[in-house]
């Protein structure tokens, strides 16, 4: 299986963005909440209004355990603010049809989360792998590319190295990509 990859490009992410909130609110507010926090899918589905009321989200990572305090960009605040404005604090951000035994809301699933971007992906042509891992990663590569700090994004991924963030945004296979094509032209 092939790893799903970050959008590279900054105008294909705003192009993504466009789509999504043209056709769903609540698959936009998903996709701009996953490039701008940088969380797993499975830490994003589950999230109330309660957890964004503030500057920072706070929650305990699923895969780690480990608890989690991150700062919401403004952009974003004031997309959550607009999406949540109306609803109850203990109201799920991205609700599904279906129901718990009790008859409360159950967030959407991974597969529909995933399934959500493979469309829109095919929709609007785009090449490359995507998957809901591509909302963090996607993340990743745009505070590499402005910081170029992998020590920092190794804390905020919770990686237990700098090689292992490399390799999981692709930046050195990015890397040699470039540098093998900007190779001097051999003069004949």
């Amino acid at each position: 299986m092939r790893s799903v990859e970050p959008i590279w490009e900054d105008e294909w992410v705003s192009i993504f963005a466009k789509y999504f909130r043209e056709r769903k609110e609540r698959d936009y507010v998903l996709f701009m909440t996953g490039v701008y926090i940088g969380l797993r899918v499975s830490d994003i589905l589950p999230l109330r209004v309660s957890h964004i009321e503030n500057t920072h989200l706070v929650i305990y990572e699923q895969k780690t355990g480990k608890l989690k305090r991150i700062i919401l960009h403004p952009h974003l605040q004031r997309i959550l603010k607009d999406y949540t404005a109306g609803m109850k604090r203990t109201d799920l951000l991205f609700p599904s049809r279906n129901r718990d035994r009790r008859g409360r809301l159950k967030p959407i699933g991974r597969k529909r989360a995933y399934e959500i971007i493979k469309e829109a992906a095919v929709t609007l042509e785009y090449e490359g792998n995507l998957g809901t891992h591509s909302m963090r990663k996607t993340f990743g590569i745009r505070y590499y590319r402005q910081y170029k700090d992998v020590a920092e994004l190794k804390q905020i991924f919770n990686h237990t190295s700098e090689e292992e963030t490399y390799r999981y945004l692709g930046i050195l296979r990015e890397r040699i990509e470039s540098n093998i094509t900007a190779i001097k032209d051999v003069r004949v």
